[in-house]
């Protein structure tokens, strides 16, 4: 906003306001997904109780970059919007991974939750990476010449979920201490 009505948006306001919905779009989905490991590898367990609100971040501002998209970019004409997603791959992808989200928006709550039972919940919610492997191809096809910014989105995404992959290809195996045996 103050950029807006500082003239601060460059001369295409249209296109720096998409860019911008974007990118916090990928940071709140990246940040969302850095939360367990974090938490694993600090100990800091009260890192879970902002990962709901991160999400949601996320989530509203990819209503954002979509209502930017139908309102500014395609005046609400929806026959082109339909043509884009179509035509244009990057934007096929996108829409995907915007259409994927909301199904976790909705069931964010502690009602949904219970509502859905733990387990189908938790399977629901682990569309996310999925979605943010989307959004960094979005991203990444869009780009036509410099691709450093969606490489590091890239690479973030790779350790965050190489790290998780880690995490769960440890195998525990439980320590036996041998009897002391006096004699």
């Amino acid at each position: 906003m103050w950029l807006g009505v500082n003239d601060g948006l460059g001369a295409n306001p249209i296109e720096f306001i998409t860019h911008f919905t974007g990118t916090w779009t990928l940071v709140g989905l990246l940040t969302t997904l850095s939360i367990t490991p974090l938490r694993k590898i600090s100990g800091w367990n009260w890192l879970i109780r902002l990962r709901r609100m991160l999400g949601l971040f996320a989530f509203f501002y990819a209503c954002l970059h979509f209502t930017t998209y139908i309102w500014l970019d395609q005046f609400f004409d929806m026959q082109m919007v339909v043509k884009d997603v179509i035509k244009r791959p990057f934007i096929t992808v996108g829409f995907l991974a915007f259409v994927l989200l909301i199904p976790l928006a909705l069931t964010s709550t502690n009602a949904m939750m219970k509502r859905l039972g733990g387990k189908k919940w938790q399977r629901l919610h682990r569309l996310i990476y999925a979605i943010a492997v989307l959004g960094v191809v979005h991203y990444w096809w869009l780009v036509k010449k410099d691709i450093t910014q969606p490489l590091i989105y890239a690479l973030v995404l790779a350790v965050l979920l190489g790290i998780r992959l880690v995490f769960k290809a440890q195998i525990r195996i439980p320590v036996v201490m041998p009897k002391h045996n006096p004699e």
